[in-house]
């Protein structure tokens, strides 16, 4: 690995892709290897530098990246083409972060067995704040798991969102359910639902306007609330944190991560 650390990018055109790419030309110790799309993208063959506005940087929109080009691939893509991307890594030798949510149970599978060849990060949420937000969640949790409270987990996402609840909801929702005994997850209420059941955790999922991500976990007891958010006022928070776990990453031996472990929160 040279000085600076080669970075291809999958999933090039898309937001997150873009702002990636302006923020790897801004450091001083990262390179653009690649900027990687679908072969049927409307900006494949185009320079990336003019896609997100830099001019032109010599690195086109491209399907395929030649061996040993990058030190590490970073994936917001969709889910079947991250599991293909972590396929190629795994056969190429190249680290990579998957920053993408939505998986199926089975594209899951396929997709950490890459793990045993290369080092692979997969978080549904890369920012550092988030990551930190988990680790006090599980603390609270686990201190409440005997007094009887109610857990209501509230997402705030954009309209071009895919996929409800967001992954990082959902992880929010398993650290929970693990340090609260087993809890069964519940989307949304209508009708006549009857006295809340003890054993839920509650998800509600709003798509409203240009909103990047909010989430607020609520554990609710008989005379007093506990309420812990997290808001995102930027992108930035998402692209910055995959460029520190890619910079983490690319020294770990082969095996799967997730950004609390690489942070040293767990």
């Amino acid at each position: 690995m040279g000085a600076n650390l080669r970075i291809a990018v999958h999933g090039a055109c898309g937001r997150m892709g873009r702002r990636l790419v302006q923020l790897i030309h801004e450091a001083d110790d990262l390179e653009l290897a690649a900027a990687l799309e679908s072969p049927t993208h409307p900006y494949h063959g185009r320079d990336i530098g003019e896609v997100c506005g830099l001019g032109a940087l010599g690195v086109v929109v491209s399907d395929g990246l030649p061996p040993h080009a990058a030190d590490v691939v970073i994936d917001f893509s969709v889910p079947e083409a991250s599991v293909a991307i972590s396929r190629w890594c795994a056969d190429a030798g190249i680290p990579l972060v998957v920053a993408t949510t939505g998986f199926t149970d089975e594209q899951r599978v396929q997709l950490i067995a890459a793990a045993k060849r290369i080092p692979l990060l997969v978080s549904p949420n890369m920012s550092i704040a988030v990551n930190l937000l988990m680790v006090l969640v599980r603390q609270a949790a686990e201190r409440l798991r005997d007094a009887d409270a109610d857990v209501e987990i509230i997402e705030r996402h954009h309209r071009y969102k895919k996929d409800a609840p967001s992954g990082t909801a959902l992880e929010f929702g398993r650290i929970i359910s693990e340090s609260m005994g087993g809890k069964r997850f519940v989307h949304g209420r209508s009708g006549q639902t009857g006295e809340r059941p003890r054993d839920e955790i509650g998800f509600h999922a709003l798509r409203v306007g240009d909103n990047v991500g909010e989430h607020t976990i609520v554990f609710g007891l008989l005379g007093e609330t506990l309420e812990f958010t997290h808001r995102a006022s930027s992108r930035d928070c998402y692209a910055r944190g995959a460029l520190y776990g890619a910079r983490l990453l690319v020294s770990k031996s082969p095996g799967l991560y997730n950004m609390r472990q690489l942070l040293g929160l767990e």
